[in-house]
């Protein structure tokens, strides 16, 4: 199985961007894995919120494929602990072909995304900044591929 995860718009902080990039690589270790950045939609101040999403959902909707496993991640998704997520994802591994995950711009997703998302999961009841979600999740995959392999990274 592939793991992608659809980000729209780069990373813009340095110390992120950096730290992302190295769970990236130690998730390859364990698993097919990819990241690929859509660009920001242009002229945003022009658009509204609804504009925005539906820019950036066109987008999105043109990556996936039909068999893809679509996980949106989205506040108002279900939450897992670290152990669950690693129960989840195994799971996934065995059953999806491609499996995507997806953060959104600062709005959200298109109700075309929500419609085509087979599961939406939360990080946190709290609200994190779209450039901390990318590393709080990446590090968090890592972690799951880790109590997989039970490897001594991830302590109870």
């Amino acid at each position: 199985m592939k793991t992608l995860i659809i980000l729209v718009g780069r990373t813009t902080n340095p110390h992120f961007a950096a730290s992302i990039s190295d769970y990236a690589a130690r998730i390859t270790h364990y698993m097919p894995f990819e990241m690929l950045v859509l660009p920001e939609t242009k002229n945003t101040r022009s658009l509204s919120e609804e504009q925005q999403k539906h820019a950036e959902g066109d987008q999105i909707l043109k990556q996936l494929q039909p068999s893809d496993t679509v996980v949106l991640l989205d506040e108002h998704g279900r939450e897992l602990r670290s152990i669950e997520l690693a129960s989840w994802l195994e799971h996934r591994r065995q059953s999806a072909k491609r499996l995507v995950f997806i953060i959104g711009g600062p709005y959200g997703f298109s109700p075309e995304v929500y419609a085509r998302a087979n599961e939406k999961l939360s990080l946190s009841r709290l609200t994190f900044s779209h450039q901390m979600v990318r590393l709080v999740f990446t590090e968090q995959l890592y972690r799951a591929c880790t109590i997989i392999k039970g490897e001594p990274y991830h302590h109870e």
